[in-house]
């Protein structure tokens, strides 16, 4: 089989697969699955995942960084509401801790898990992992400081009992996150677009001067298209509600595993996260591998912000309709693995280089995190 050959079928796939996964979707939508139905769900939902990536790779090469790390961050996140204010309308009382639950697991994915793969992979292949300091950092503190209005300070107020916000002050938190949010996609694009772009690196690692390959050969390669960037746009955005709906097809049979396992109801909430958040954790370690290590932690931090500035606000207004408390408030455990996150990450952050000893620390991190929401 020829190269162009090759080439055609894998895209062919690409273009199949989404639009399969969105039929299993509407096929299964309401519907209680047996297990075979839930086989070939997940099956649909692996293969849109991996579509999702493909697709988002080709609007980023059209667009340009950071560009394409937010047209897959948004998208996802968007997408990551819908699903959470969906399974809490339908879950009642039980799901008043769903979206404090997949917000935390998205921020220890991301600024771990995410974090930690790309710079573990890169250091691998180069011993040194390099990126930019001042955009990276500046985004770290975004997340840190969306991270404490929203997840820390209902712990502490006292305006109504319980870790939950008042009217008022759920209110504030929503207007600042999208505040916050809006600022961020604005000095990130805009004002200062050249700190959030792949560094150039000499010919071995922290030597100045020549190229260390950021990119590989696909970053010479021709642009797609408007139009090829315009189909796959589409087909991003295909991929993205099938995942999320296949997601919530199998979600009975994940809540009931939780149930039967003995598991905390928070589990529900990190599987949430793992599934939504996989296109962009293909996505970033694809681009660490290729060099571009700043695009992967665009990629992390883009989507730590976005799922928590949009998500937060979303979940405000839903609380209107929604019955039951919205529980946003962490508990010790989890405050005491978000501030070693924020140092560990500032750390890591500050030098704007990174060696696999850092990686291996955020993946312990996560590791930390995912064994104490099974055994907390």
């Amino acid at each position: 089989m020829s190269t162009a050959t090759r080439r055609s079928a894998l895209t062919d796939w690409t273009l199949v697969v989404p639009l399969v996964a969105l039929v299993a979707l509407v096929l299964s939508w309401g519907r209680d699955l047996p297990a075979l139905g839930v086989v070939l769900v997940a099956l649909c939902l692996a293969g849109a995942v991996l579509a999702a990536v493909h697709h988002a790779e080709v609007v980023a090469h059209r667009v340009g960084e950071p560009f394409g790390s937010l047209v897959l961050a948004v998208a996802v996140t968007v997408i990551e509401v819908a699903l959470i204010v969906t399974l809490m309308a339908d879950g009642g009382a039980k799901t008043s801790s769903l979206a404090r639950d997949t917000v935390f697991a998205a921020v220890m994915i991301t600024c771990n898990g995410i974090v930690g793969l790309s710079l573990f992979v890169r250091a691998l292949r180069n011993r040194v992992a390099v990126f930019n300091p001042e955009g990276s950092g500046a985004a770290l503190a975004t997340v840190a400081t969306l991270a404490v209005l929203t997840l820390v300070l209902p712990t502490f107020t006292t305006s109504t009992p319980g870790p939950e916000f008042s009217t008022a002050q759920l209110t504030f938190a929503a207007v600042a996150s999208l505040a916050l949010y809006g600022l961020f996609v604005a000095v990130q694009t805009v004002r200062h677009r050249d700190y959030f772009l792949p560094v150039e690196t000499g010919r071995s690692a922290g030597e100045p001067g020549g190229q260390s390959g950021q990119g590989g050969n696909e970053d010479h390669a021709a642009p797609p298209t408007a139009r090829a960037a315009l189909i796959s746009l589409g087909l991003l955005l295909v991929a993205l509600v099938a995942v999320v709906g296949d997601a919530k097809a199998v979600s009975p049979t994940i809540e009931k595993g939780v149930a039967d396992a003995g598991l905390p109801n928070a589990v529900v909430g990190v599987i949430i996260a793992l599934l939504v958040l996989l296109p962009e954790t293909l996505a970033a370690v694809r681009a660490a591998r290729r060099g571009r290590v700043q695009t992967s932690l665009n990629l992390a931090y883009g989507s730590a912000i976005a799922s928590i500035g949009l998500t937060i606000p979303a979940i405000a207004l839903a609380s209107i309709w929604l019955s039951g408390p919205l529980l946003l408030g962490l508990g010790p455990v989890h405050m005491v693995l978000l501030a070693l996150t924020v140092v560990v990450s500032a750390l890591t952050i500050a030098p704007g280089r990174a060696t696999l000893l850092q990686g291996g620390v955020h993946i312990v991190l996560l590791a930390a995190y995912l064994f104490l929401a099974v055994s907390p």
